[in-house]
């Protein structure tokens, strides 16, 4: 008994181990994969030195009798190697009939072999990633994949249109196909009305979204942003009972927003930014909804009372349109982001804002607010951005102001705001951007200004500031734009900080005597704007060595003796001095492109003046839709400080008029630099 008991444990522990091993085919296939990728790819390792294939790094199999998963995402694998290796390392991937998962991702592959198509040994192959390769040309034909629930095609260069290429994945659940050139209408799946996710953002589609979308009822993320697609939301969106993400934004869809959103219990994000829908904003859209971007469409009427009251309520972004009357003062607690800039709202800033302490960002900026910013404020205690320019707020500046430590962003130019700047803000440690420009701010500056030891960018021109500038102003070490001009400052210019790069704006003041020589020692500066000062005698020679030096204006000074040779890059405006040296050829007057390179500069020290999170994008391979971004992102870079972007433009004209008429009067009194206006 129990010799016959030996035998069945040897025979079972036998069976057993045959049954754990891969079959023949899998075995060599893998082998071959290891060949392929150790030897024939430059740069791909693959840990593969157990001689069992299931033991190896990105593998996965069940019971370790059969192959189910393959991860080779990011290993260099490309097209490009040759194209028998290609060819056998698809034919080997067709031989691991188990294989229910495969990710190729991050690769370089530009093409896949049509054999891969048609092999029949992938058909029980559930999940397909081959995103963020180089794959171009049409789409291939996925019908011998028909238990695929995901597919993942992002970030390739497929092209084409998509007709029957994907009806026969009637399982699929997730499709990915953002990022490449897609054209023609969208696709509608007939077959798979278990879709869960439709992503096909960053394409070419055009056309109208199909009503068939309201079919997929399982459908909780559907992305359509980022192409060309017209006509309106159709209204059987909002029977969609699942929905949860809708991203519509960077299309040239219109009409109006179906008030059936409002209604899908599970939406918590709708995006629609960068349209052109009209008409009002329905009330309870909101109701369940967290996140809310209509920015950049054509929206009017007033902002609905309820839009901002619901509890679960955390962003709305409202900027750039045509919206009026009152900002509502029922506002959801749970608010951290608020942005209802450029719009024509008016009325005061509700007292109620300041019950909103998760709120970080606070834009209002470019609307017609016209009372005193509410000392409540100071309520918002996590607040990081507060946006209130190109408004009409008037009165002092709350001392309260103070007392929002985590500030990182005060905006509060071009309003009519007067007084003196409160000793509360100098506790502001972390804040980098301060601009009161465009004020009627009075005072001397503060030798506080050194507390704001973060500070990157300070605008205070265009007010009535006077006295000296602080020699603290050097321990401020980390700013790198510096805007005091059109003041009534006076005395010496002390030492600066080291890091001034963008800017230095000291123009339209009552600075006199040389102009000191210590400012050669601002090696990064781009811009020098000392005109319109009372500074005499020589142009420092000192000046030639600033090497990061693109602009130097000068005029409208005392100035006299021999203007120093600047590099032929460094354009500097003269006239309005009397300088001794002629230059041998005639005057050069600022030029159109000597204007928009004053403008760029100007333009960066905007752009410095925005969040991070605004002003920087991804880099995109496609021009059209980088050309489409880049418009959009200066549109609204703009419009933020157009006041003041077109005071400087002008001030640029009328400075080159100035400059072509002295040269048609052929006026000797004004000598010009070899570069110089």
């Amino acid at each position: 008994m129990e010799r016959y008991g030996l035998f069945f444990l040897l025979g079972f522990s036998l069976f057993s181990f045959a049954s754990s091993q891969l079959s023949r085919p899998q075995k060599q296939a893998m082998e071959s994969l290891k060949q392929n990728l150790n030897t024939s790819v430059t740069g791909a390792k693959w840990n593969t030195s157990d001689p069992n294939p299931c033991s190896w790094s990105r593998v996965t199999c069940l019971s370790s009798s059969a192959v189910t998963k393959l991860d080779l995402a990011d290993l260099g694998l490309s097209t490009a190697t040759n194209s028998s290796w290609v060819a056998d390392f698809f034919n080997n991937l067709c031989l691991l009939d188990s294989l229910q998962y495969l990710n190729l991702s991050a690769n370089f592959f530009t093409s896949i072999p049509d054999s891969f198509f048609n092999c029949s040994g992938l058909s029980g192959l559930k999940h397909l990633n081959i995103s963020s390769n180089r794959l171009a040309g049409p789409l291939q034909n996925f019908s011998n994949f028909g238990s695929l629930e995901t597919l993942d095609l992002s970030f390739n260069e497929l092209s084409g249109g998509i007709d029957s290429q994907l009806d026969g994945l009637a399982g699929l659940r997730s499709l990915n196909l953002s990022d490449n050139s897609f054209i023609g209408a969208i696709p509608y799946l007939q077959k798979a009305r278990g879709l869960e996710e439709l992503v096909l953002s960053a394409n070419l589609f055009f056309r109208s979204i199909p009503s068939k979308i309201g079919l997929y009822q399982n459908l909780t993320f559907l992305d359509l942003s980022e192409n060309n697609i017209t006509g309106t939301i159709p209204h059987e969106i909002g029977n969609l009972p699942k929905l949860k993400k809708l991203v519509l934004s960077s299309n040239s869809l219109s009409g109006q927003i179906p008030d059936g959103l409002g209604t899908i219990k599970t939406l918590y994000r709708f995006a629609a930014n960068q349209n052109n829908f009209n008409g009002t904003i329905p009330s309870g859209l909101t109701r369940y909804v967290k996140v809310l971007d209509l920015s950049f469409n054509k929206l009017s009427g007033p902002i609905p009372s309820d839009l901002l009251s619901y509890p679960t309520l955390e962003s709305v972004d409202l900027t750039n349109n045509s919206l009026q009357g009152p900002i509502p003062v029922n506002l959801s607690q749970s608010l951290n982001r608020l942005r209802l800039g450029w719009n024509t709202l008016n009325g005061t800033i509700p007292q109620t804002i300041g019950e909103l302490n998760n709120l970080n960002y606070l834009e209002l900026d470019g609307n017609n607010l016209n009372e005193q910013i509410p000392r409540q404020i100071s309520g918002c205690k996590n607040l990081t951005l507060l946006n209130l320019a190109s408004n009409h707020l008037y009165g002092d500046l709350p001392k309260e102001l103070g007392s929002l430590q985590r500030l990182v962003e005060l905006k509060l130019q071009l309003n009519n705001l007067t007084g003196t700047i409160p000793d509360e803000l100098f506790k502001l440690t972390k804040l980098t951007l301060l601009n009161l420009s465009h004020n009627s701010l009075t005072g001397a500056i503060s030798s506080e200004i050194s507390n704001l030891s973060s500070l990157t960018n300070l605008n205070l021109q265009y007010n009535k500031f006077y006295g000296y500038i602080p020699t603290t102003i050097s321990s401020v070490t980390y700013l790198i734009e510096l805007r005091l001009g059109n003041n009534q400052l006076s005395g010496t210019i002390p030492n600066m900080p080291s890091k001034l790069a963008i800017a230095l704006d000291l123009s339209s003041n009552l600075f006199n005597g040389p102009i000191p020589s210590h400012l050669s020692g601002l090696t990064e500066l781009e811009v020098l704007d000392l005109s319109n000062n009372h500074f005499s005698g020589d142009i420092p020679y000192s000046f030639t060595t600033m090497r990061s030096l693109t602009l130097l204006n000068l005029s409208n000074n005392q100035l006299s003796g021999i203007i120093p040779p600047f590099e032929d890059y460094v354009t500097v405006i003269t006239y309005g001095n009397k300088f001794d040296n002629q230059p041998e050829k005639k005057r050069k007057v600022p030029t159109t492109s000597d204007v928009l390179i004053i403008v760029a500069f100007f333009a960066s020290g905007v752009a410095a003046s925005f969040s991070m999170a605004t002003i920087i994008h991804p880099c995109f391979r496609r021009s059209k839709r980088s050309k489409r971004r880049d418009q959009v992102t200066r549109r609204s870079v703009f419009s933020s400080v157009s006041p003041s972007f077109m005071n400087y433009i002008e001030t640029l004209q009328r400075h080159q008029r100035q400059a072509m008429h002295l040269d048609n009067s052929d006026s000797s009194e004004f000598g010009m630099g070899t570069r110089s206006a």
